[in-house]
């Protein structure tokens, strides 16, 4: 019998069933709850605006958003939101879905870490960046209500989670730094990263090869 979180039900076909499993199997307490909360509170967000969407492709753009911060899908040569964007798109293809739907879920993951593009883009891509928002940023938080974020939070509970995700966001790009170039995500190594130097994007024009 499917689930219900603060009147959200969780998708429970063969997919998402799937899907949980695989994030239960790689991620670890962390990443599965934000990764659970990010769904929900995404969900809540979609029906408070009255938004038309695919539940099962928000799970799974919900639920893997975060694959490239673990060892199992965490690679140095890329960002790592795209690792997980490729993750769901095979994933995807396994179930007979690509195409729009594929590439619906590659964005969706891909732009998470980007502002406010997401949000004039698909109902999908819009709703994962607004549950990571709320959950990570506290975006929209006053947009639910106490009894919505505390059913939630019940379910999927977020001890000390602040600290927790920036050491996840940490741990997952200090072997890549420079993947965070013009990302938000150079604030993090600039915090946690020793000897960590954020690139310039007006030094990068200034010194490129061009003689003028």
């Amino acid at each position: 019998m499917a689930e219900t979180i603060a009147g959200v039900t969780i998708p429970d076909s063969k997919m998402a069933q799937d899907a949980t499993a695989l994030v239960r199997d790689v991620a670890n307490d962390l990443i599965f709850d934000h990764s659970r909360r990010t769904f929900l509170f995404g969900s809540l967000r979609g029906m408070e605006e009255g938004l038309r969407y695919d539940s099962e492709l928000l799970y799974v753009g919900a639920m893997f958003h975060d694959l490239g911060l673990t060892d199992t899908y965490r690679r140095t040569d890329q960002r790592f939101e795209i690792d997980a964007a490729d993750v769901a798109r095979d994933f995807l293809k396994e179930y007979g879905l690509d195409g729009d739907a594929a590439d619906t879920v590659w964005a969706a993951i891909a732009l998470h870490t980007t502002p406010e593009i997401p949000l004039h883009m698909q109902s999908e891509v819009a709703l994962v960046t607004r549950g990571v928002e709320l959950d990570v940023l506290g975006i929209g938080y006053h947009s639910l209500t106490p009894e919505q974020r505390e059913a939630v939070v019940e379910a999927h509970p977020r001890p000390d989670f602040k600290n927790k995700i920036l050491a996840a966001f940490t741990h997952g790009l200090k072997d890549r730094p420079e993947t965070t170039f013009g990302n938000v995500k150079a604030d993090v190594l600039e915090h946690f990263l020793p000897g960590f130097q954020r690139g310039d994007f007006v030094e990068v024009i200034r010194d490129n090869p061009w003689p003028e």
